[in-house]
């Protein structure tokens, strides 16, 4: 079945949503979702929004704040962008309806602001602790009252349609078509036609073992976008969250940075507290610190994990400030108020994505990619603490001007788009295999690509994951798709680029941190890791694939792979 839109939109955290409402006066809108339309990053984000509004804060603080966090990569142009426009994408939010907490009631009441680690000031926007869900219960109220948008939960990408794929010698630009999509209650496969496809499927988190990331974080528009030919960039740099509840029953379960913000301390199982000895910020360093500092003290003690402690504030504050997370941590039989928290590093957030310019465009015309999917030059080396949804929502804003200009100038397109064609495929016999191939790629990923790296280990996870892509492809040709299916062959295609972002990298910079090359180098300063592929026409409208240097904007890296179908 053929589906047509003027924009199709791939995901519904707050960057797909937020772009959805604004593009929505263009034209109509098709929202692709793989789950229930909550289940998103955002609606996990407990810390909040950065931005200034604070009278003794500024613009250049923050800007300098976040560039300090990115270690040389960050792209200058880019963090005064979204620093500046930030204001006014909050006022959005807050007109809205987006219920930020305040020092006192009445809607001109001062903002209750936080702070967190590797912030200079107190610049937190928050909804308690609870501000992503808030938002985007607000955002899907919106878009519920919009009759130009329609929302297909339970449904997954297969793969972008691109005129290159359907012909590989036809004239003019590669040019993103729309996608094939997978109902997975219904086991078919749409055609969704789209002048403007926009990826906001957020991050790539359930590629490693333990993650603060839902289930739904398998990298899958980082995936798409290569396979169709965009560029990616800088995925050595994952962000791994100091802080996530170590309990045997308490999956993915966040401890926010906020609590340290607010006075949490770290502490070895002795007592000791040990953060002064990595950095002058002590318990507010950046993430990357503090995540390298406990990965340190649990290899020399060899415990389990380490705690956060709270317990110097008031009850009655943990329970007004951080309602959730008291609750939650409460249902385990922890008092924040009188126990430490046990809390281990877990893989949070990835810094690199697919790559793009000011007005959030891919290198591949007609898609766009706003949120985590996206790596616009924010973040660089290291995402300051809760600028990403900063970034959301600015960029969601300015490719909704760009783009629907484009939309509103441009019919869909005309060229007839075949079906898709599942050839002889047939009914998966044994799904342990995907299961097994999907516990060994978390692991080796974790083991292998974690907070510390060697070059041996970088190369022993490369072979490995090439050994399960090779059992992966043959799956993917002669069996009929799944959306299991569909997300293994999603984190093995991440899982190689970050590998191979990670082996080019000879120096350890921000996230990216190497025991055979410990020191950053001035050559790599201001230089991205970045991978682009040309693909070919082939049957099942997939294709083979050869190397091509990417032409980028800014300053750059150039890396080439070459690659085969996985």
């Amino acid at each position: 079945m053929d589906i047509k839109a003027d924009f199709l939109i791939l995901g519904s955290g707050i960057a797909g949503l937020t772009y959805a409402l604004k593009v929505s006066r263009y034209g109509s809108v098709a929202i692709v979702t793989k789950k229930d339309k909550r289940e998103s990053n955002t609606n996990y984000a407990q810390g909040g929004i950065a931005a200034v509004v604070d009278p003794e804060d500024t613009p250049e603080l923050h800007i300098a704040d976040t560039l300090t966090a990115g270690a040389g990569l960050c792209r200058p142009d880019i963090v005064d962008i979204v620093v500046r426009e930030g204001m006014q994408r909050i006022q959005d939010l807050v007109e809205w309806g987006v219920p930020f907490s305040r020092r006192a009631k009445g809607k001109n009441a001062e903002f209750d602001l936080g702070r967190e680690g590797g912030h200079s000031r107190r610049r937190i926007l928050h909804a308690a602790d609870l501000t992503g869900r808030e938002i985007e219960r607000v955002l899907l109220k919106k878009i519920a009252r919009c009759p130009h948008i329609t929302m297909y939960e339970n449904h997954i990408a297969v793969e972008l349609i691109t005129s290159k794929k359907l012909d590989n010698h036809a004239d003019g630009p590669n040019q993103c078509l729309g996608a094939y999509v997978l109902d997975c209650k219904k086991q078919q496969i749409h055609t969704f036609i789209a002048p403007v496809t926009m990826l906001a499927t957020g991050g790539a988190g359930k590629t490693y073992l333990y993650t603060s990331n839902p289930d739904i974080s398998t990298g899958d528009g980082i995936a798409l976008a290569y396979r169709a030919g965009a560029c990616v960039a800088n995925l050595e740099f994952i962000q791994f969250h100091p802080t996530c509840m170590y309990h045997a029953q308490a999956k993915n379960f966040l401890i926010s940075e906020a609590l340290r913000g607010e006075g949490g301390i770290l502490r070895l199982k002795s007592g000791k507290a040990f953060m002064a000895g990595y950095h002058p910020l002590k318990d507010l360093a950046p993430r990357d610190i503090v995540a390298r500092a406990i990965d340190a003290e649990l290899k020399r003690s060899g415990d389990d994990c380490v705690y956060l402690d709270i317990t110097q504030r008031r009850s009655d504050f943990l329970k007004k400030r951080f309602p959730n997370i008291y609750a939650t941590c409460a249902q385990y039989g922890i008092d924040i108020a009188v126990d430490p928290i046990p809390v281990v590093p877990a893989a949070h957030y990835i810094c690199g994505g697919v790559l793009t310019d000011t007005s959030a465009q891919s290198t591949l015309a007609g898609l766009y990619a706003v949120g985590e999917v996206a790596c616009t030059g924010l973040h660089g080396a290291n995402r300051l603490a809760s600028n990403s949804l900063l970034e959301a929502i600015v960029f969601a804003h300015r490719a909704a001007l760009a783009s629907g200009v484009r939309a509103a100038s441009r019919a869909r397109p005309n060229r007839a788009i075949p079906p898709w064609d599942s050839g002889n495929a047939h009914n998966i016999d044994e799904a342990v295999v995907i299961a097994h191939n999907w516990d060994e790629i978390r692991r080796l990923m974790w083991n292998y690509v974690g907070i510390v790296r060697t070059t041996r280990r970088l190369e022993r996870a490369r072979r490995r994951i090439h050994m399960l892509q090779k059992e992966i492809t043959e799956y993917y040709w002669n069996f009929i798709i799944t959306a299991d299916l569909i997300e293994l062959r999603n984190i093995a295609t991440v899982a190689e680029l970050i590998v191979t972002c990670a082996l080019r990298r000879r120096e350890s910079r921000g996230l990216h941190y190497t025991l055979d090359y410990p020191q950053s180098e001035k050559r790599f300063e201001k230089r991205d890791t970045i991978l682009q592929i040309q693909p070919r026409s082939r049957g099942r409208n997939s294709g083979a694939q050869t190397g091509k240097q990417a032409e980028a904007s800014g300053f750059s890296l150039f890396t080439t792979v070459r690659k085969e179908d996985i």
